[in-house]
């Protein structure tokens, strides 16, 4: 193994020794499931608006997005200065965790969630906590509420849960919520929402006028397709969002972007009939799943999680011999995101090969 270069220069020790993020891999000539891209092209109306966005690349955007601040405001029932705009919902974040958090304070999430979660603080100069998950991949609210202390400056809640596709139900989080101290921020990580089906879920949105406290994130990313455009969005109160919006990088919002995003809301009834069809696949490979014997948590994001433990390494070579780069989490498991419907076949024969390979192989760790 390479040893690193050491830095010719002064670093942060921790940000020098810290993992960089590292993208979902791609193999030639199969089906890229390892970064929850939605696998349908762009609608032409929103390509359309990106040509528009084109013709005046020699000026700078309107960095704060306000016409499309003011059409979620609308949308929504919120005024325009509860509404930011990001390069995507994990440059809020960023944001949101630098305004409220610095050295000798502490962020705390659930684990495993979102891998950029334990980057964040280290930025910040903060603390992780990190709880870990239930049994069954979901969020431990109960023992996350135990977790905040006095340094506590941030909760993060992701639902459905990166990489485990489990939700957050509404009566959990209104539990939790009564738990948690009035002046401490907690963000509700709703990425992958328009994916949800389950009528138990929590959703942020509606909730805003109860918790002052409360910071909801969404993405176009996923479900509206602009994960090349990179813009998120996020709802809470102005005071918290005029900070995040001071730790933000100035015009990260490109005006392709914000064009891209205003042309998808036009399209919405298009494009969440393509999430539909993902969630019928994605109900498809569960119940695959299920009759192969794999225990599965009921995901609700355009992803599955296997939990296949220490053969993880293994079990994602299987899948790409068969033309399936997912996602390895090594050595807790893997997510597989929901793509082509020509994928589908294709992915479920790969698990089966993985349980015939792998189902009599000694471990202290069964993947069934």
């Amino acid at each position: 193994m390479d040893v690193p270069e050491a830095p010719p220069v002064k670093l942060r020790p921790e940000i020098v020794a810290m993992p960089a993020y590292r993208q979902g891999r791609s193999v030639e000539g199969g089906f890229k499931l390892s970064s929850n891209e939605n696998p349908f092209p762009p609608l032409p109306g929103v390509l359309k608006a990106t040509q528009r966005a084109t013709e005046v690349l020699h000026r700078y955007p309107n960095g704060h997005a306000p016409e499309l601040s003011q059409r979620l405001a609308e949308r929504y029932g919120l005024l325009p200065e509860q509404v930011i705009i990001g390069a995507g919902s994990v440059s809020l974040l960023a944001q949101l965790v630098t305004a409220a958090a610095s050295t000798g304070d502490e962020v705390l999430y659930s684990w495993r969630s979102f891998e950029a979660y334990p980057l964040l603080p280290v930025l910040s100069g903060a603390s992780s906590v990190r709880v870990p998950n239930r049994a069954d991949h979901g969020h431990d609210l109960p023992a996350m509420a135990r977790a905040i202390t006095d340094r506590t400056r941030v909760v993060i809640v992701c639902t459905p849960n990166n990489p485990t596709s489990t939700i957050v139900t509404e009566s959990e989080f209104a539990a939790f919520m009564a738990m948690v101290p009035d002046d401490l921020l907690v963000i509700l990580d709703e990425a992958y929402a328009e994916f949800v089906t389950d009528p138990e879920a929590v959703h942020g949105v509606p909730l805003l006028s109860r918790y002052p406290n409360l910071v909801v994130l969404r993405t176009f990313s996923k479900a509206y397709g602009l994960a090349g455009l990179r813009i998120g969005y996020g709802f809470g109160p102005a005071a918290v969002l005029d900070a995040a919006r001071s730790a933000s990088i100035p015009l990260a919002v490109t005006h392709h972007a914000q064009l891209a995003a205003m042309a998808s809301l036009d399209h919405e009834d298009e494009l969440l009939e393509r999430v539909a069809h993902i969630a019928r696949l994605r109900a498809t490979i569960w119940a695959g799943l299920t009759e192969q014997g794999w225990s599965v948590p009921d995901p609700q994001g355009n992803f599955v999680w296997l939990s296949t433990g220490e053969h993880t390494e293994a079990a994602a070579e299987i899948l790409l011999r068969n033309g399936i780069m997912a996602r390895p989490f090594p050595p807790e498991g893997i997510r597989i995101s929901i793509g082509e419907t020509e994928s589908v076949e294709k992915l479920l024969a790969s698990t089966q090969d993985i349980v015939e390979s792998l189902l009599n192989v000694p471990s202290s760790q069964p993947i069934l």
